[in-house]
Formats: structure tokens, C-alpha cells, sequence
């Protein structure tokens, strides 16, 4: 008797081990690392007129996707730069997708289902690109990023061809020249 209340904890402990590896094992599909080189996990977002988008939509495009929130300040110092790209860029083959995390609660005005906060920090700014809002903030543990600012660079098939942590001049000449050889085109071959 005594040697089987010994070896209970052993027991207990092989079976808890024996259960995670097995959920491990069965879940394996589900926790793929979001990598450069590997497929995009899609997602479905609502943008700034309540319209329902996934990255599906923009198959086809390059993308530069970027998780931020009205917060943080390194979002809001970026966010210039990246019209300024949009705007040099101005190709339809070419869009930003900036996913807000904000958990902005609506307001009383219908044609603004999502909140003015987030309306309003893209008005005063002049922002044209997409603005998705993601009140749960799944869309970072789905890319697993490890803050905000974070972006990536999406070629046409969908595939993470860049991931950058942190902040950024969007519309320096090494990030231009980026997005168009992801477009085809170099600097100096126009638009």
C-alpha cells in the first residue's frame, strides 16, 4: 500500500504530461508559426463604415500590413510616413491595412458604427489607407507580435515577405524600393 501512495504523484504527473502532448499532437494545425516566408493566417475585421474585410479581399495585392493602436506613440509617429508611401506608391496593386487594437466603444452616430476616436485620429492625420479595427486584439496573438508598432509585408500570394518590429520611416527610399520590387517595379522605373 505504501508503494502505490508513492508513485501516485508519478502517475499524475505522466497523465497530465500525456495529455498535453496529446493535445499538443491533435492542435499541431492550429499553432503554426507566423514566420517570413510562410502563408498569412487570414482574419475577418470590420473597417472604419462597419464593412466586414478579411486578407482574403486583397489576395493579389502587396500589402503592407500594421497592427497599432491610437496609444501608442510610435504608431501615431509612423503613421505619416506610411500615407506618404501610400500616396508615392499610388498603385492599386499596392494597400495598407492598419488594423487598429484600440478598444474604442462606439458612439451615438450611425455612420460611424466603430467610435469617433478612431475616425478622428485618422481625419487628423489625412489617413486614405484601410483602417481595420480589431477591439479583442486577436489579430496580434493570431500574428504573434510582440508589440505595437508591428507590420508585414505580404507579397501577392499572401506569403509574409517581411516582418518589422517597431517603427518605421515608411517613405524612406529603402521601404519604397521594397514595395515596388514586391510590385515589380524598381525606384526608377516609375509607377
Amino acid at each position: 500500500m505504501g508503494t502505490v501512495k508513492k508513485s501516485l504523484p508519478y502517475v499524475g504527473t505522466g497523465l497530465v504530461l500525456g495529455l498535453v502532448v496529446l493535445f499538443a499532437w491533435l492542435s499541431r494545425e492550429t499553432y503554426v508559426p507566423v514566420e517570413v516566408g510562410g502563408p498569412a493566417p487570414d482574419f475577418a475585421l470590420v473597417d472604419l463604415q462597419g464593412t466586414p474585410r478579411s486578407l482574403e479581399d486583397f489576395r493579389g495585392n502587396v500589402l503592407l500590413l500594421n497592427i497599432w493602436a491610437t496609444w501608442c506613440t510610435p504608431c501615431k509617429e509612423e503613421m505619416p510616413s506610411m500615407q506618404r508611401l501610400f500616396d508615392e506608391i499610388a498603385d492599386g496593386d499596392f494597400r495598407i491595412l492598419a488594423v487598429s487594437i484600440d478598444r474604442a466603444p462606439p458612439d451615438d452616430d450611425p455612420r460611424n458604427p466603430l467610435g469617433g476616436k478612431l475616425r478622428a485620429f485618422a481625419d487628423s492625420l489625412g489617413l486614405s489607407f484601410t483602417i481595420l479595427h480589431d477591439p479583442t486584439g486577436e489579430i496580434s496573438t493570431t500574428y504573434q507580435a510582440s508589440g505595437v508598432p508591428e507590420s508585414y509585408v505580404l507579397d501577392r500570394e499572401g506569403r509574409i515577405a517581411e516582418r518589422i518590429r517597431g517603427p518605421r520611416e515608411w517613405d524612406e527610399p529603402r521601404a519604397v524600393e521594397m514595395i515596388r520590387g514586391f510590385l515589380g517595379r524598381g525606384v526608377n522605373s516609375g509607377k
